[in-house]
């Protein structure tokens, strides 16, 4: 009583501004790295319940005609749930991406399981990059500094190349070329465009290998992912990945002639 209805209103506003700006950092905390922890709490979990061994040439075995019959019943919901487990896995980073790429062509043929295979890692790899983007990617950009910096600007320059390369090449881990683009600043479209079309020629070998699976199976044989990868076919990739970089390579010549 005998205070200022206005002076109270004031004091209430105040409160509410105070209380809504104390809260904004935690949902900007919560925001920037709930989707990491998230992806961290699945990594572990996926992990520790060994989900990973069943992504294997045995279990493939063991359920090839449980699995045919799943297509043939939904060929769509299939596919569907083909292209979800294969984003899980790569979102997890979990090791067996060879496993499912045959998978595909065993189920789906060769060019329908290239297709879902390339499709479901490139949205889990995008995925895993936009977490990290989010998370820690602007931060360490922030604090790069000197060669890592210029080494950031260099690979940003020429991304979709590099990325390209990374992605023919079959000795590098696709975790970690999954990762480190968030860290150097690569935008999303060129992520997305370089990962999709890198990974078609090694999916449609793995496939193709995968389409005769049955006969395989009938004969009692093993197929493994790296009797796959011969020689031959290892020769192939690698001269892809270097024509990518060729246009990186023209460039950086014409750039130094121009610069005298």
């Amino acid at each position: 009583p005998g205070e200022d209805p206005m002076s109270v209103m004031q004091d209430i506003h105040d409160e509410t501004s105070s209380a809504a700006a104390a809260a904004k950092p935690r949902r900007s905390l919560l925001r920037r790295f709930g989707p990491l922890a998230a992806l961290v709490a699945i990594i572990a979990g996926a992990f520790a319940l060994g989900l990973d061994e069943y992504v294997s040439f045995e279990t493939l075995r063991a359920n090839s005609e449980r699995l045919q019959s799943f297509v043939a019943d939904g060929f769509l919901i299939a596919a569907l749930a083909y292209m979800a487990v294969y984003a899980v896995v790569v979102a997890a980073s979990l090791p067996g991406g060879a496993v499912l790429t045959m998978t595909g062509g065993f189920l789906f043929g060769v060019f329908a399981g290239t297709a879902f295979a390339v499709v479901g890692a490139t949205i889990g790899a995008t995925g895993v990059f936009l977490i990290a983007r989010t998370a820690l990617g602007d931060t360490l950009r922030e604090k790069a500094g000197g060669a890592t910096a210029r080494m950031a600007e260099g690979f940003r320059k020429d991304a979709f190349n590099y990325l390209l390369f990374l992605r023919l090449v079959p000795v590098f881990p696709f975790f970690v070329v999954n990762l480190a683009p968030a860290f150097l600043g690569v935008k999303l479209r060129t992520y997305v465009v370089a990962t999709f079309v890198g990974i078609i020629p090694g999916a449609f070998v793995f496939a193709s290998v995968g389409a005769g699976f049955e006969s395989v199976i009938a004969q009692g044989g093993e197929l493994s992912a790296s009797g796959v990868l011969t020689p031959e076919v290892i020769t192939a990739l690698v001269g892809l990945a270097v024509l990518a970089l060729i246009p990186v390579v023209v460039r950086r010549v014409r750039e130094r002639k121009a610069g005298g």
